[in-house]
């Protein structure tokens, strides 16, 4: 209709190719402007309007107020609707005669006056809905300006004499166009009710406001944008958590109808479920929640392809114009103008592309995380016995980037092929039958670069991974127990240990990559060969060639693809197996009152019961007491009572809410305050009361932050009693209905432990009311006859019960355990009753560590690298930073730093490596060069009767520049990897020998979580993205200097543009690297926290669930994940942002290269021409990858300086001197000499140990005795060299200590400590990591430790596997054993610290027996806990306040009546 109405009025139609595209001055038919140009953008409003609507009314934002923005749009809209009813009305009154003939002037306006209304009736909605800046009008205002271009051509060619009205409107309408797409590029400002920081979305806010901050001044917390809410953990989560739970219901279904035909293998075929499926539930229930955001990016990578694919076809019309001499000159502009266009929109929507794989790994990576963190709240003991904590950590560190991974890569798998396929496709097109030569080559590398993924993923994936675990696993427990590392001195056993699994971890990363350099030569070759008169020239040649780069991309990306898809998969199944573990019964506790019935328990399914026949009910408000032997089950009861355990049979009833005090004791990592009250409200006289009842009132005395004072890491900086009045103070405080106490009275002195159990737990105590019910597991006798109930306990049954009275009239076992007991624990009942005027707290305390260092520093510049470590191991580093303001003088300092970590990574490496590998990589681009330039050469040749002269030869020698080029690549491929290995290895050894070879009082203010990550997530990023990110840096930025040289090489103008571009590039990437070196370092430090949350939990799990502070904990992890998270987001949207303005500079290099080119028309041949171009072509892809592994490498070697943080730390001496003179036997007497000995925690502190001078003769029994806080285990710290002097010196055997190594002092005295320790492996492994002794003196010291009968009834006897920590014994079971190493070393020294707390009476006796017979000829220095134990010794030392005060034999001692006589009378031993 169209048509025919232009027709009428003597148009010639819509299309006139004679007038549009055969001529030297194209046109458009003014029937084609007057309608498709005007009715293009005013069809995309109208028809996509209703869909824009729609999505307005789902996303509400709330109103936003009428602002000067809002009211310039609408007025300009207004101006522009009027222009078109002037020009309608214009059209009538004064063309009336024209209007029949152009029906088009009279329709064009009114169509575009209505569809400006409409788009100012948008404005509007999107104002009412909050909507801030709106992409769907800027781009129908794109659109006009676009549309209106080719009209303004024609007004300006026509000039103003034609028709002046029309001529002045249609200037103004455009100038009034350009001002609203102007508008268009501002926000507006935010909703009502809306914070000014919501600054998320694309359109709301620039990066390039981030980036040049960042650029400015250095970053803080405060200046990065608040996630978006479809961001958050708790929109994202709460969304995925009912689907997983679908999904595992339906697995649990499943498995029970496959168990119910199968009933022999029903367990069996459940479990094989769940560890093969597992994952493919995970993968099904994130693709249901993610894959709709994820689809939208894979429409924009086809968009991306489309547009990548239609570049080589207009570089072949480009050619054929350089060929053809009569083209008109315009042709060639247009071409070069629309390869420029189409390489910019290839741009835009492969970084949307990215964007959206970006923002949907984030969601992934938060979603996962949560998953996990709430698993680990509710997996029972048998399944959390299967994974440890480093395993758990690794989940949601290396698993979860491995899924980010796959979210980016998993297009390529199903994308690339197509690509290879259209590559072969229009490669036919070219070349004929010769691109078989090609599909044959490609069908070659695919076997075998299926075989490298393969081979690739099963190294790199599963053998990996699983020594990485173990690596983790062995260094979580190396840090929680490095105390006892050092007391034994085995830190190299250890070490060896580590550095077997790193081994073993770096030669599964030895793998190299092929190049396809063949398919060229084959095809070319091939084409030349099948007929004389195939001429190669240069549309032919360079076509291919660019379909050829663009096979590259996908050849390399899906082996890749491939692998990270393989790893992705181990990752799905490993998370799938966590996640569909075992979770605890809801129905293992009923709610009822107190009571068992008939009760079967065990620790797993499968496992032996760990309780039988518990036949129980405890009366509302009773006090119930609970004892038996080491091992015998009472910590299990109380297990079964929380629903901990797996019930066979029987019923549980635990009524009201309940408060648990485990046996060791759980302490958080914040404030004293916050641990006691644990996230209830602060009820000053009830907390007050509480602190009292619980003994704490003097500690939080002498602290300066008073009961704000931060604890450090698992209450490293508290003693064992100290971390349990806190536990028991937490309970106490939450006025619970049911009290379940396991023990808390073992680890406190015997005084304050009677003044606990006064004052809280007994008769008179704070739970004294009636409906409150109390059960106690106790070792103390003395409380008993208070007690309403009491259990006995032998080997999980309970075999008496009664009142005190009941069972001693009964005359049982019971009764005669009394008996033999009791007298002893009268009499110790009172021995060190008011012993503490004031309770130090051990080690340095973190937060006013932190505050004196910082308040004390006199000029920031000079000092704040002291505070390096400090500040970046804080938990809670962001708010203290912003707190203190340094944040940006910190990031400051560290950018300089970056420059040294560059120094120290290739020092590591070494330079007789590194420059070969530049000679490597400039050979293999002069090689490369060569083999294109020697192409475009064969291009030009003239051809001579339908044929080109030597084309065998030439053939030859392309075939063998490109072999040359194959090799060089596989060479600096091969160097890089050795490169990485070599710094791997060297850097991972630098930092576990720095950590190892630190003083303890690192390990009290820097949580492992922190140091877990930095041989987790920072040695994992070394090992692998570090070498990747140079090896792919190198190489493009060495492609890119070739392509530079080749387009001077054509057109020597170039230089001109290519140099301002160079500047330009190095520019943007300067403000970008600023901006993301600090957001790498802001993500980095508040991914730390994560970690330790993560472990804190695992590990207080059961404290958590009993106290019902799940959902707490889970918001905890949540703001964690999500303040990780802010960082993260501007992160990649910065790198999208640079990315695309990087591409941009070069499309100017495509732009640049082919103007010139058609400028050069007349004296450039088409072989350079088609050179230059296409070369020019890969500039943009050189870029990306070159702006990839530049902000790999730069954000990577953060971790480097991360790993490398440790080396100016504070270190112990040497742990071996050589050429020391020290005999073998040493010590053969066990002398020791104090000599004026003082020693302090930290220097500028007081002396904990003031002036000691004192002789210990050999074979002596010397007991420590004083107040808490008087020096007694400074004493053992000092004789060990955990704290080394500050004056004096010590003598052992007549050697000064200070002068040998500390292997070889602690290696030959012995410590029994108060915490028993154990790590995962072997039992014979614990007792003799370094395999020095045999099998009967290893059973010998067995059975001397009680511990024989035990060993010998377990499965593997000597080589059973001790589970994490040795939770798998008793807390009794792992002090016995830590008798046994003692026994087992026999050295001439032994100091027991307290070392008898946690067993029952009976075995401390027997302990004591053994001490007494066993290390008869040695020196023993023991720090009493019980004074009757030291009464036979031959010397009592009585300290006070870092003093000896009293000193002699106990039995003139108590003659000069002083201090210890005191002691003796209130403990009634005299």
């Amino acid at each position: 209709m169209k048509s025919r109405t232009c027709t009428k009025s003597g148009f010639s139609g819509l299309g006139d190719w004679n007038r549009t595209w055969y001529t030297a001055n194209p046109d458009l038919t003014q029937c084609f402007q007057n309608t498709v140009l005007v009715w293009v953008p005013c069809i995309y409003l109208w028809l996509l309007v209703p869909f824009y609507c729609l999505h307005l009314y789902c996303h509400d934002r709330g109103r936003i107020q009428m602002s000067c923005l809002c009211t310039a749009k609408m007025v300009l809209g207004f101006l522009l609707a009027s222009f078109g009813f002037v020009e309608f009305f214009y059209i009538l009154l004064e063309r009336s005669q024209e209007i029949q003939q152009h029906m088009v002037f009279l329709l064009s306006p009114i169509i575009r006056s209505m569809t400006v209304i409409l788009a100012l009736c948008i404005i509007q909605l999107e104002r009412i809905r909050g909507c801030r800046s709106s992409v769907f009008l800027f781009l129908f205002w794109v659109l006009a300006v676009v549309c209106s271009l080719v009209p303004l051509r024609a007004k300006i060619q026509l000039g103003i004499a034609s028709d002046i009205v029309r001529y002045l409107a249609f200037f103004s309408y455009f100038t009034i166009q350009l001002a609203q797409l102007f508008l268009c590029c501002f926000a507006d400002q935010p909703p009502e009710g809306k914070a000014i920081l919501e600054k998320v979305g694309r359109g709301e806010c620039l990066p390039l406001l981030l980036v040049v901050k960042g650029y400015r001044t250095p970053l803080e917390a405060e200046d990065l944008w608040t996630l978006r809410e479809e961001d958050t953990s708790h929109k994202i989560i709460s969304e995925l958590q009912e689907d997983w739970t679908a999904e595992c219901e339906k697995a649990l279904a499943s498995g029970v109808a496959m168990g119910s035909r199968l009933q022999d293998q029903a367990q069996l075929l459940r479990k094989l479920q769940k560890e093969q499926i597992s994952g493919f539930f995970l993968l099904r229930t994130l693709a249901r929640n993610f894959g709709p955001y994820f689809l939208t990016g894979t429409l924009c990578i086809i968009f991306h392809d489309a547009f990548m694919f239609a570049i080589p076809q207009v570089l072949s019309l480009l050619l054929g114009f350089m060929r053809d001499e009569d083209a008109p000159l315009w042709k060639g502009y247009f071409y070069a103008t629309l390869m420029f266009l189409l390489s910019c929109l290839q741009s835009l929507f492969n970084h949307q592309y990215m964007y959206t794989c970006f923002t949907v790994g984030m969601r992934v990576k938060t979603a996962v995380m949560g998953l996990v963190y709430r698993k680990s709240l509710v997996i029972n003991s048998s399944a959390r016995r299967t994974c440890t904590v480093g395993e758990i950590v690794n989940l949601v560190s290396a698993d979860t980037q491995k899924l980010m991974d796959f979210v980016v890569y998993f297009n390529a798998v199903w994308l690339a092929p197509i690509e290879i396929a259209l590559c072969l496709f229009f490669l036919w097109q070219h070349l004929g039958p010769s691109a078989l030569a090609g599909i044959a080559t490609v069908i070659l590398i695919f076997p075998l670069n299926g075989f490298i993924a393969k081979k690739r993923s099963k190294l790199q994936v599963k053998i990996q991974m699983k020594f990485m675990d173990g690596r983790i696993r062995l260094m979580n427990e190396i840090l929680n127990g490095i105390k006892i590392l050092k007391f034994y001195a085995w830190e190299k056993a250890f070490l060896e240990q580590v550095l077997g699994y790193r081994e073993k971890e770096l030669k599964a990363l030895k793998n190299s990559q092929p190049e396809p350099t063949l398919i060229a030569f084959a095809m070319f070759g091939v084409y030349v060969g099948l007929d004389d008169r195939n001429v190669l020239d240069a549309q032919k040649v360079f076509v291919s060639m660019a379909l050829i780069n663009i096979l590259k991309t996908p050849l390399s990306q899906l082996p890749f693809a491939i692998s990270t898809t393989m790893q992705a998969v181990v990752s799905l199944r490993r998370l799938g197996k966590y996640l569909c573990s075992e979770e605890l019964k809801v129905d293992n506790v009923s709610k009822a009152p107190l009571s068992s019935e008939n009760g079967t328990f065990s620790w797993s399914a499968e496992g032996a019961p760990c309780l039988k026949r518990i036949d129980v009910r405890v009366p509302r408000g009773s006090l119930v007491a609970v004892v038996g032997h080491v091992g015998s089950g009472k910590s299990s009861l109380l297990s079964a009572m929380l629903g901990e355990t797996e019930k066979r049979s029987g019923q549980v009833s635990v009524k009201g809410s309940v408060a648990y005090v485990p046996q060791q004791a759980w302490i958080q990592n914040a404030t004293v305050q916050d641990n006691i009250i644990f996230g209830r409200e602060k009820l000053k006289t009830w907390y007050h009361r509480v602190l009292e009842a619980c003994a704490l009132l003097p500690d939080l005395d002498i602290l300066p932050a008073g009961d704000a004072t931060e604890i450090g890491e698992k209450g490293l900086n508290l003693s064992g009693g100290q971390k349990q009045r806190v536990s028991l103070a937490r309970a106490v405080y939450r006025k619970a209905d049911v009290y379940l106490l396991d023990d808390p009275l073992s680890a406190v002195d015997a005084h304050v432990g009677q003044h606990i159990f006064d004052k809280v737990i007994g008769p008179k105590g704070v739970l004294r009311d009636k409906v409150i019910t109390r059960i106690l597991v106790t070792h103390g006798m003395s409380f008993l006859p208070q007690a309403d109930l009491i259990l006995v306990l032998v080997d999980g049954e309970i075999t008496e019960s009664g009142s005190y009275q009941e069972l001693l009239s009964r005359h049982g076992a019971f009764a005669d355990f009394i008996h033999t007991f009791a007298s002893t624990e009268r009499k110790e009942s009172k021995h060190k009753q008011l012993l503490a005027n004031h309770i130090m707290f051990k080690g340095p305390n973190l937060l006013v560590f932190c505050l004196q260092l910082v308040f004390t520093v006199p000029k920031w510049p000079k000092n704040l690298k002291n505070l390096k470590l400090l500040i970046l191991d804080f938990r809670t580093m962001p708010k203290f930073l912003n707190y203190l303001g340094l944040t940006g003088t910190f990031c400051v300092l560290l950018q300089q730093v970056r420059l040294e970590m560059y120094k120290k990574y290739f020092k590591t490496i070494g330079l007789a490596i590194i420059i070969p590998i530049v000679f490597l990589y400039a050979f293999q681009q002069g090689a490369s060069l060569a083999y294109n330039y020697w192409l475009s050469m064969w291009a030009d040749d003239p051809v001579v009767n339908g044929t080109q002269i030597d084309a065998d030869l030439k053939l030859t020698v392309f075939g063998a520049l490109g072999f040359v080029q194959g090799v060089a690549i596989f060479g600096t491929t091969v160097a890089i990897s050795i490169c990485g290995i070599i710094a791997s290895r060297q850097l991972h050894m630098d930092l576990l020998i720095n950590v190892l070879r630190s003083p303890m009082s690192f390990f009290e203010c820097t949580p492992s979580g922190n140091l877990l990550n930095r041989f987790a997530k920072e040695i994992d990023a070394i090992d692998c993205m570090v070498p990747e990110g140079l090896k792919m840096m190198l190489s493009y930025v060495f492609k890119l200097m070739e392509v530079c040289i080749i387009v001077m090489m054509a057109t020597p103008f170039a230089i001109v543009i290519i140099l301002p571009l160079a500047f330009l590039y190095a520019f943007v990437q300067s403000f970008y690297v600023a901006t993301s070196c600090q957001l790498r370092r802001l993500e980095a430090v508040s991914r730390s926290p994560i970690y330790t949350h993560f472990n804190e939990t695992v590990q207080g799990a059961s404290v958590i669930r009993a106290f019902g502070e799940q959902s707490r904990f889970i918001l905890q992890a949540n703001q964690r994940v999500d303040f990780n998270q802010t960082s993260y987001f501007p992160r990649f949207v910065a790198t999208r942002w640079l990315a695309v303005n990087l591409e941009f500079v070069g499309n100017g290099v495509v732009l640049a290269a082919a103007i010139l080119s058609v400028m050069g028309k007349s004296t450039l041949s088409p072989g350079i021409v088609g050179l230059a171009v296409s070369h020019s072509l890969q500039v943009t892809g050189i870029l990306s990858w070159i702006v990839r592994s530049w902000t790999d490498v730069e954000n990577n070697i953060v971790s480097v300086e991360r790993v490398n943080e440790y080396a100016d730390t504070a270190k112990e001496a040497s742990w071996c001197i050589e050429g020391s003179s020290l005999p073998q036997a040493w010590p053969q007497k066990g002398t020791i000499e104090f000599q004026d000995y003082g020693l302090q925690y930290r220097k500028g502190l007081e002396l904990a140990l003031k002036g000691i001078t004192l002789n210990i003769q050999e074979r002596e029994k010397v007991g420590l005795v004083g107040r808490t806080g008087a020096g007694k285990s400074s004493l053992a710290l000092g004789i060990f060299r955990i704290l080394e002097a500050a004056k004096g010196k010590i003598f052992i055997d007549g050697v000064n200590i200070a002068e040998i190594g500390l292997h070889d002092l602690r290696s030959r005295i012995t410590i029994i400590p108060q915490d028993p320790v154990l790590f995962s492996g072997s039992l014979r492994m614990n007792l003799d990591p370094f395999d020095t002794y045999t099998d009967e003196e290893v059973w010998s010291s067995l059975e001397l430790a009680h511990l024989k009968n035990f060993v010998s009834n377990l499965p593997d006897k000597l080589n059973y596997e001790c589970s994490e920590g040795g939770e798998n014994l008793s807390l009794g079971q792992r002090q016995l054993v830590c008798l046994a190493r003692a026994l087992l070393r026999k050295t001439k020294i032994l100091v027991l610290d307290e070392a008898t707390a946690a067993v029952d009476l009976e075995t401390d006796t027997l302990i004591q027996s053994t001490i007494r017979t066993q290390f008869e000829d040695c020196t023993v220095l023991t720090i009493a806990h019980r004074l009757n134990t030291i009464m036979d010794y031959t010397r009592v030392i009585v300290m006070d306040r870092g003093h000896i005060s009293e000193m002699d034999s106990p039995a003139n001692l108590i003659s000069q009546r002083g201090q210890f006589y005191r002691m003796c009378r209130e403990a009634g031993l005299v």
